[in-house]
C-alpha cells in the first residue's frame, strides 16, 4: 500500500514521491506544511535532508512535456524574432555597419557562416524537443544562442534573456527521461525518475519573472497609470469599454490589474486551491499579450511553463483520456517511472553528486534574485532606467518618445562642422537611449568618417526623449564628444543628464492642455537645462506655431532676423514658418515651455478629401449632373497602374493620393473584418513565406560553404526564389492599420 504525497510549488520545489504508508504516522500524513508545500519541516532542518529533499525522486513526465514544446517552439523562434529568415541583411558582409556586442571583441562570422551558427542552433532546439542526443542538442543551442545574443545588445528584451536562462537549465537536467528519442535508445533512461531540482530550478526561475516584474511595477508611473497608457485604445479592451471609460481602464485594468497579477501569479499557482483560476487568468493574460505585442514566442513559452506547477505526473493523465488506438503515438501513461542514479532512495545514501547539484540549485536561485538588483555594480549601465534592458523582469514599465536627434561632428583637423544622418551605419535605434551603446556608436561613427575625408572627428548628441509623457528632455550632454569621453561598466556615466522628476507633476496639466485643443493642433512639451539651447527649424508645412513658457526664463532667437526677444513663464510668441531659431534657458533652474501648432497642410488635405468624397458620392448618385474635367475623371474609373505611379500629368495629384488613400482604407476595413478562417490563412501563410526564406538561405550559405560560391546570375536566381512570397502576403506587409499620407 503506498500513499502518494502531491504538491506543486515549493521554494525548494516539490513533487509527487510515493512513500510506504507504514513509515508515516497518521498525524504526519495529514500535516498542513505537507499539504501546502509538499515536503515536512523535518525535510529542511539539517543539510543532509535538504539534500535528500532536493533529490528526491520525481516523475518526469511533466519536465519532458516542457522540453518538448521549449524545444518546439524555439525552433520556430529562431526563424523569426531570432531573424533566420532576414539574417543576410543583417550580416551582409562588407557593409559598413555599427555592431553593439555586449564584449567589444566580439565580432559577427562572415554571412554564409553566421547561416551555420543558425543552422546548428536550429538542429539544436529540434534536438531538444525530440530528445534526441539530448546533452549534446542542448550544448548546440545555448552555445550558439549565447554567441547570438551577446552579438547585438540592441536585440535584447527580457523573453529572449529567459529562453537562454532555460536552454541552460535544460542543459544541466534529465529532461529525456520521457518521450524522447534517448529513451528509445537506452531503456535505462525510458521513464526513469527525475530528481525535484529539476522541477524546483524551473518552477522558481518562472516565479521569479512574475514576481520581480510585479514588483518592479510598483514604479510609480506604472502605478499612476503612465507607461502602457496607449494600450487602453486597443481593440482587445473593447469589452471593458462598455462599463469603464478608457481613463479608468488604462488605469485599473491594464496597469492596475498588470501588478497585480505578475505579484500574485507565482503564489497562486502554487497551491492547489487556486491553481485552476491562476492558470486560467494567466492563460488569458499571455494571449492578450501576443496580440497586444511582437514578442515572438513569449507568450506560448510562458503558457507552456504553466503545467510544470501541476503535479508532475499529469501527463499520465492528461493523455490516459484519449482513445486507445491513439495510445501508441502520445506519451506514454505506463509503467511508473524506473529507479534513476540521479536521485536519492533511502539505499544508498546522497552522494557528492548529490550534494553538489543542491548547491548548485541554491545558488542559482539565490543568483537570478539577486541579479535584478545588481545594478549597483554595473553603474556604467545604468540611465534613466537601471542596467542593460534584458535582465531585470521591469517588463513594459517604460515607454519612450524622441522628438529630436541631431548628430554632429566637427573635423578635428579643418575644424569644419557637419551633421549626420540620425542612424547611419546602424540599423538600430537602440542606441538612442543607452550610454554605453551611443559610446560604440560614436566610436564606430570615428572609424568610419575618415572614409568621407573627415579626419580625427569630434562627435556630439543631441537626442531629447521623453518617457512615460514627460517633458521632452535632454538624455546626454551635447557638449560632450563621445568619441573622447570616459565610459566604464563600472562607473557612472558622467556625460548622462539627469532626469527631471521633480516635474512629473506638470504630466496632469499636460492632459488638460491637450483637452482644450481641437483636432487639427499639435503641442510637444520641452524642458531644458540651464546654460543650454534648442535650436529648431519650423517647417513650412506647420502654420500658426507659437512657443510658450511654463517654467523658468528663456530668450528666444530668430537666426534670419538677428533678433532675440525674452519671454517669461505665461508669456509666448509667434515663430514664422520656414525659418530657424534657437531657444537658451537663461533661468537657474530648467525651463519649461510648449510648441503649439498647426499642420496647415495636412489640414488643408483634409478638406480636399472631404470636397472629392462628396463629389464622388454625388456621381454615384447621379445628383452630379455636370461632366467631371479630365483631372477629376479617376473619381469614377479608379486608377490604373500607370496613374498610381504618377506617370499620368493630367490627374490632379490631390486626386490621387485621395484614391490611394481610400484603396488603403478599403483593403484595411476588409482585413478587419476577414472571417477567423481568412485571418488564419493570411497568418499561415505569412509565416510560410517567412520560415521558407530562412531555410531556403541556409541551404544555399551551406552550399556555398561545402562546394563555394557559384556564378551571381545563378546566386541571384537562387535569391530571388527565396525571396518569393505571395502577392497578398506581400502587400500586407506595407500595409498598417493607421492610414496615413508616406507618398506626400
Amino acid at each position: 500500500v503506498t500513499l502518494t504525497v502531491r504538491a506543486a510549488f515549493p521554494l525548494p520545489a516539490l513533487t509527487a514521491v510515493s512513500v510506504p504508508s507504514a513509515i508515516l504516522a497518521p498525524s504526519e500524513q495529514t500535516s498542513t506544511v505537507k499539504r501546502l508545500f509538499g515536503f515536512e519541516k523535518e525535510d529542511i532542518s539539517s543539510w543532509h535532508r535538504l539534500v535528500c529533499l532536493l533529490n528526491r525522486p520525481t516523475d518526469p513526465a511533466s519536465l519532458g512535456i516542457f522540453r518538448f514544446l521549449f524545444g518546439m517552439l524555439m525552433a520556430l523562434d529562431i526563424t523569426q524574432e531570432r531573424g533566420l529568415s532576414h539574417l543576410d541583411y543583417k550580416y551582409l558582409d562588407g557593409a559598413p555597419v555599427c555592431r553593439f556586442p555586449l564584449f567589444n571583441f566580439l565580432k559577427p562570422l562572415p554571412m554564409d557562416w553566421m547561416f551555420f551558427v543558425y543552422f546548428v542552433m536550429f538542429l539544436g532546439a529540434v534536438g531538444i524537443m525530440l530528445g534526441c542526443f539530448y546533452r549534446l542538442a542542448c550544448l548546440m543551442f545555448i552555445s550558439t544562442y549565447w554567441y547570438v545574443f551577446f552579438l547585438d545588445k540592441t536585440t535584447w528584451n527580457n523573453h529572449s534573456y529567459l529562453y537562454g536562462l532555460i536552454g541552460f537549465q535544460l542543459t544541466l537536467m534529465d529532461a529525456n527521461r520521457y518521450w524522447s528519442l534517448d529513451g528509445l535508445r537506452d531503456p535505462r533512461k525510458r521513464n526513469a525518475h527525475v530528481p525535484l531540482w529539476n522541477y524546483t530550478m524551473l518552477r522558481t526561475q518562472i516565479f521569479i519573472v512574475y514576481f520581480i516584474a510585479g514588483v518592479k511595477k510598483l514604479d510609480a508611473d506604472w502605478v499612476e497609470g503612465y507607461s502602457m497608457k496607449y494600450l487602453a485604445h486597443h481593440w482587445l479592451f473593447d469589452p471593458f469599454k462598455l462599463i469603464l471609460p478608457v481613463e479608468l481602464i488604462n488605469l485599473m485594468v491594464v496597469h492596475g490589474g498588470g501588478l497585480i497579477l505578475d505579484l500574485t501569479a507565482g503564489y497562486l499557482l502554487f497551491f492547489d486551491a487556486t491553481r485552476p483560476v491562476a492558470a486560467a487568468f494567466v492563460s488569458y493574460f499571455h494571449c492578450m499579450n501576443s496580440q497586444l505585442f511582437s514578442i515572438g514566442m513569449f507568450s506560448y513559452t510562458m503558457l507552456a511553463t504553466s503545467p510544470l506547477f501541476c503535479y508532475p505526473d499529469w501527463p499520465r493523465c492528461f493523455f490516459g483520456r484519449f482513445p486507445e488506438f491513439l495510445q501508441p503515438i502520445l506519451p506514454f501513461i505506463s509503467p511508473p517511472p524506473i529507479p534513476s542514479s540521479s536521485c536519492v532512495y533511502p539505499n544508498p545514501p546522497s552522494g557528492f553528486k548529490h550534494k553538489f547539484r543542491a548547491i548548485f540549485t541554491i545558488l542559482y536561485i539565490t543568483e537570478q534574485f539577486f541579479l535584478p538588483y545588481s545594478h549597483f555594480i554595473t553603474q556604467g549601465y545604468n540611465n534613466w532606467t537601471n542596467g542593460l534592458y534584458g535582465y531585470s523582469w521591469d517588463m513594459m514599465v517604460h515607454s519612450r518618445s524622441h522628438q529630436h536627434v541631431k548628430i554632429t561632428y566637427t573635423d578635428g583637423v579643418t575644424g569644419d562642422v557637419g551633421y549626420l544622418n540620425p542612424g547611419v551605419f546602424t540599423q538600430s535605434r537602440r542606441w538612442k537611449d543607452h550610454g554605453d551603446m551611443l559610446k560604440q556608436y560614436a566610436t564606430c561613427l570615428s572609424e568610419n568618417l575618415p572614409r568621407f575625408n573627415i579626419s580625427d572627428p569630434e562627435i556630439y548628441f543631441d537626442i531629447w526623449v521623453s518617457i512615460n509623457d514627460r517633458f521632452q528632455q535632454r538624455i546626454f550632454d551635447p557638449r560632450v564628444d563621445i568619441v573622447k569621453a570616459d565610459w566604464s561598466p563600472f562607473q557612472p556615466n558622467s556625460w548622462l543628464m539627469p532626469l527631471l522628476v521633480d516635474l512629473s507633476p506638470w504630466r496632469t496639466k499636460f492632459e488638460e492642455i491637450e483637452g482644450s485643443l481641437d483636432n487639427q493642433t499639435e503641442v510637444v512639451f520641452i524642458a531644458d537645462f540651464p546654460g543650454l539651447y534648442l535650436e529648431n527649424y519650423v517647417s513650412e508645412d506647420l502654420g500658426n506655431t507659437s512657443v510658450q513658457v511654463l517654467v523658468g526664463q528663456v530668450n528666444v532667437e530668430m537666426v534670419d532676423e538677428k533678433k532675440n526677444y525674452s519671454l517669461q513663464p505665461g508669456e509666448k510668441m509667434q515663430i514664422p514658418a520656414g525659418a530657424y531659431h534657437k531657444v537658451y534657458t537663461v533661468s537657474e533652474g530648467p525651463s519649461c515651455y510648449m510648441y503649439i501648432y498647426v499642420n496647415t497642410t495636412e489640414a488643408e488635405l483634409q478638406k480636399n478629401f472631404t470636397k472629392l468624397s462628396e463629389l464622388q458620392e454625388k456621381v454615384r448618385n447621379g445628383t452630379e449632373t455636370e461632366p467631371l474635367p479630365p483631372e477629376l475623371q479617376p473619381l469614377i474609373t479608379g486608377l490604373d497602374d500607370q496613374d498610381s505611379t504618377g506617370d499620368n500629368s493630367v490627374i490632379d495629384p490631390v486626386v490621387r493620393v485621395f484614391l490611394k488613400r481610400q484603396k488603403r482604407m478599403q483593403e484595411v476595413k476588409k482585413r478587419r473584418e476577414a472571417s477567423l478562417i481568412e485571418r488564419f490563412q493570411r497568418f499561415a501563410s505569412k509565416k510560410y513565406y517567412s520560415i521558407r526564406r530562412g531555410f531556403l538561405m541556409t541551404a544555399i550559405a551551406l552550399r556555398n560553404l561545402a562546394v563555394g560560391l557559384p556564378s551571381l546570375e545563378q546566386l541571384t536566381r537562387e535569391v530571388a526564389y527565396a525571396n518569393m512570397k505571395e502577392t497578398e502576403t506581400s502587400q500586407d506587409e506595407h500595409l498598417k492599420d493607421e492610414v496615413g499620407h508616406g507618398e506626400l
